[in-house]
């Protein structure tokens, strides 16, 4: 039904949620703390996430900080033993969909997991999958940036602004299409983050082939 990753620094909690998952139809993917379970987001298209609070190197809420940080909006239920109403709440705030406390019934644990898992479409023809242009390839899948042998994070926005303006290379965008297509109505057509987010771009990516049009927009020029 989908590929969950099981984060928990205790090996029976992993093995037992392993074969409870399985047994339900997903498959399974584990991390012993949260410098592996960022790994795994990296490296496998999950659908839903078990995060433990209390774990090694990194732990749940970092790794749940630096996930949203960067765009990831893979569902992720915390499962932790820490029952304090202030560590649900801060959980519920950096973008959890649910918290389960330990210990938990495995049949209403399994309930919720159906009820937020993501079904992660088959991945796209490789020629699909990437965006190219200039130096920078963009991994639509992945939503991940690279110029040359350079990996570089991007939030969702400047993902996105990327995006639109490699895929309008030798276009004019005017800062009213990109506040739409990006944000939405979620700023009005006075508003600076359009700019703010080119800056942004400029300062992760040197040399950006992006000219500013001056009064009205943005141009990627690269080919």
């Amino acid at each position: 039904m989908g590929k969950i990753l099981v984060a928990d620094d205790e090996e029976r909690v992993r093995t037992f949620l392993s074969r409870s998952l399985v047994a339900d139809g997903h498959s399974v993917v584990t991390a012993p703390d949260g410098r592996a379970a960022l790994d795994v987001f990296d490296a496998e298209a999950i659908s839903l996430a078990l995060l433990d609070i209390v774990m090694p190197y990194r732990n749940g809420l970092q790794v749940l900080s630096e996930l949203r940080g960067r765009g990831d909006r893979t569902p992720v239920i915390v499962l932790s033993a820490v029952t304090e109403v202030a560590a649900r709440v801060q959980a519920l705030d950096k973008g959890a969909v649910d918290y389960v406390s330990k210990p938990f019934h495995t049949a209403e644990l399994m309930a919720r997991v159906r009820r937020h898992i993501v079904h992660v479409p088959e991945q796209r023809p490789r020629e699909d999958r990437y965006l190219t242009a200039a130096d920078i390839v963009l991994d639509l899948d992945r939503r991940k940036a690279r110029v040359g042998p350079a990996e570089i994070s991007l939030t969702e926005r400047e993902f996105s602004m990327l995006a639109h303006l490699m895929r309008r290379r030798g276009d004019v965008c005017r800062r009213d299409e990109l506040l739409n297509d990006i944000w939405g109505q979620a700023f009005g057509p006075n508003s600076n983050v359009v700019d703010v987010c080119v800056g942004r771009l400029r300062s992760k990516l040197r040399e950006l082939p992006v000219e500013t049009i001056r009064g009205v927009g943005y141009c990627f020029y690269g080919t």
